[in-house]
């Protein structure tokens, strides 16, 4: 336990003291809280909820198992905080393409080789949703943090939809939930399987000239299905 966390809940300095202490012992809480979501967002996707040891990831966040209990309660709620926060994330980094100000079909290819570049640069993000799919999604399915994010993103998708429907760049009736799995699963596939499929194939899926092949083929993929 660092030294800040030692002091952690010590209110008995007196009157200004006191009050000016909170502001330091909140920063401190903060950034240990962050820490600690790094270091158990790095367990929970090398070895999953039930091999992640929580004592381990105390040791990497500089900080005891007994803050983690405090903030977080259990590893199983802890598990759920870094999931949310994998799914946030995703959908800052989404935001941040700004789509509405690009033209329907451009701004489609971007969201589409955005998604591909994101689970190349982010492979615990893929691995922790694997994860929480073989627990059948039981610490997701009450995330009113999942829910909202979940709905933005969609909703994201269904006015750059609708934008390309009504300029006549896309045919009408495309369903933006279908099209959201199809762009995600043209890309999660292909690098969860890449170890089989470079035997399979005879070929190294991850070379830089597959990768190259496989994000053309998506957006081509893609704008095939929306095309008017």
């Amino acid at each position: 336990m660092t030294q800040a966390e030692s002091k952690e809940g010590n209110d008995s300095l007196p009157g200004k003291n006191a009050a000016s202490a909170r502001t330091p012992h909140k920063r401190d809480a903060e950034a240990t809280q962050k820490r600690i979501l790094s270091s158990a967002k790095h367990e929970f996707a090398m070895s999953g909820l039930a091999g992640a040891r929580v004592d381990v990831i105390a040791e990497k966040a500089e900080a005891n198992k007994r803050m983690i209990y405090h903030y977080f309660g259990s590893k199983e709620a802890l598990f759920t905080k870094v999931l949310e926060e994998a799914y946030s994330d995703l959908y800052e980094a989404e935001r941040k393409l700004k789509l509405d100000h690009l033209e329907p079909r451009v701004a489609l290819e971007r969201f589409v080789r955005f998604t591909w570049t994101y689970y190349l640069e982010n492979p615990d993000f893929i691995t922790l949703v694997n994860s929480e799919n073989l627990h059948k999604g039981v610490h997701l399915g009450s995330s009113s943090v999942l829910k909202s994010v979940s709905r933005n993103r969609l909703h994201m998708l269904e006015n750059l939809l609708a934008r390309g429907q009504k300029s006549g760049v896309f045919r009408k009736g495309i369903d933006a939930m279908q099209l959201h799995i199809s762009i995600a699963a043209l890309g999660y596939y292909y690098l969860t399987n890449r170890y089989t499929g470079s035997i399979v194939f005879r070929c190294d899926l991850m070379a830089p000239e597959m990768l190259e092949k496989r994000i053309e083929f998506n957006v081509e993929s893609i704008l095939r299905i929306v095309g008017a």
